[in-house]
C-alpha cells in the first residue's frame, strides 16, 4: 500500500512540474513579443515567470525525492534487463536541465538582456513535451 501512495504521489508531483515547464516557456513568448514602452505588462508577465519557475521548483523537489524512493527504496529499475532506467535518468538529467535553462533565460529577461525571438522560444517550448513522452514510453514500455 505504501509503494502505491508513493508511486501515486510522484506521478501527482511530476505532472503539475511538468504543468509548469510546459506555460513557463509560453510567458517567455508572450516577454519576447512585448512591444519596446509596454513597461507594466513586461512587469506583469515577469512577475507571472518569477512566480510560476519559484512553484515549479518547490514541486520539482517532492517529484525527485518520491522517484528516488521508488528507485532506491523499493528497488525499481534496478538488476539485468532495466536498461530503461538508466534512459529515464538521462530523461530527468535533461528535465532538470531545461528547468534550470528557464531560469537562465528568467534572468535574461528581468535584465533585459534576451535577444531571442517569440519563434524560438514557441520551439524551446515543445522539449518538455518531447521528454515527456520519452520518460512515459521508457516506464511504460520497458523497452530494454
Amino acid at each position: 500500500m505504501a509503494y502505491l501512495l508513493i508511486k501515486s504521489f510522484h506521478i501527482v508531483f511530476v505532472a503539475s512540474w511538468f504543468a509548469g515547464l510546459f506555460y513557463l516557456p509560453r510567458i517567455f513568448v508572450n516577454l519576447a513579443m512585448v512591444p519596446t514602452g509596454s513597461d507594466a505588462e513586461r512587469a506583469r508577465l515577469l512577475l507571472m515567470a518569477r512566480k510560476l519557475y519559484r512553484f515549479m521548483t518547490l514541486i520539482a523537489v517532492p517529484a525527485l525525492g518520491l522517484g528516488v524512493w521508488l528507485w532506491v527504496g523499493y528497488g525499481i529499475g534496478w538488476g539485468p534487463g532495466n536498461a530503461w532506467m538508466h534512459a529515464k535518468l538521462a530523461v530527468v538529467a535533461l528535465v532538470l536541465g531545461y528547468h534550470h535553462g528557464c531560469n537562465v533565460i528568467l534572468k535574461k529577461f528581468e535584465a533585459n538582456t534576451m535577444a531571442r525571438s517569440h519563434v524560438w522560444f514557441r520551439w524551446f517550448n515543445e522539449a518538455p513535451v518531447i521528454m515527456m513522452v520519452a520518460a512515459v514510453i521508457l516506464v511504460v514500455l520497458k523497452p530494454f
